[in-house]
């Protein structure tokens, strides 16, 4: 088993490093035609996501032998090691296929099964927003924070596909919230989460997430002073959903779908 004494920042320093070298590489597709093949579960990929994951398993390899990675392309390279990287080349394949650029790079570090680095790269916005545990959350280099906005009533909630509500059984809750904040919008994939952990959104809604497209986020949600969880308020990202929101509207929004779901 390897040691866990290295400092966050240098981890949070080379993931950031990651990320900005792996956000060219979709960058050079974007808006190009790029060819598409959907996989067994009915999502895109592109040569731009596998290029990108490629990068990332190169770089973190070569400066971190003995860690595990996981990631949405390449599956699980396990070994036995207290770290595992989690990484999603591209989270939101289907706004970049469509030449929309709210897609963003996601790397998080996982130690002793705990998320303690998250870094979110929005190559085609030109934003970075990066977080370590202990060491608060920085958007493009300042501080960034969660809004206060303290009522559902006068806030911003965004969410990736309307659609993904009642396929996943949740049309009353999606009911419930829209009619309960005070404005939607669908921004969705990383980039509505990012909306929040600055300040410019209160609650993000995601019925169905996987752990490459959750790993990154709870680190940045909780260092800007808000919260990640599943669908039943659990702070995981194991819980195959998530929400995120400025942790004032928390217990608001978690009361509402439980509601819902009696």
């Amino acid at each position: 088993m390897t040691s866990t004494t290295t400092p966050l920042h240098r981890f949070l320093d080379f993931a950031v490093d990651a990320a900005w070298h792996a956000g060219p590489l979709p960058l050079a597709h974007f808006q190009t035609d790029v060819a598409v093949e959907w996989k067994s579960d009915d999502s895109p990929v592109t040569i731009a996501d596998r290029k990108a994951e490629e990068l990332l398993r190169y770089m973190i390899e070569s400066r971190f032998p003995d860690h595990a990675i996981v990631g949405e392309e390449f599956g699980e390279a396990d070994k036995d090691s207290d770290y595992r990287w989690i990484i999603d080349p591209i989270d939101g394949t289907r706004s970049f296929i469509r030449g929309v650029p709210l897609y963003g790079v996601l790397i998080g570090l996982e130690i002793n099964g705990e998320m303690v680095v998250g870094v979110i790269h929005l190559p085609g916005l030109g934003e970075m927003v990066a977080a370590a545990k202990g060491e608060g959350c920085r958007w493009n280099g300042r501080p960034a924070h969660v809004s206060g906005v303290s009522q559902l009533d006068q806030a911003l909630l965004v969410y990736t596909d309307s659609g993904e509500f009642a396929r996943q059984g949740r049309a009353d809750t999606w009911a419930r919230l829209r009619a309960a904040a005070h404005t939607q919008r669908g921004w969705g994939d990383c980039y509505g989460h990012c909306l929040v952990a600055t300040g410019r959104a209160e609650v993000m809604l995601d019925p169905v997430m996987s752990i490459w497209d959750a790993g990154a986020l709870l680190p940045v949600l909780q260092e800007a002073g808000g919260s990640l969880t599943d669908w039943h308020g659990n702070t995981t990202i194991y819980g195959g959903s998530a929400f995120s929101t400025n942790g004032i509207l928390f217990d608001e929004v978690i009361e509402i779908m439980e509601c819902a779901n009696q």
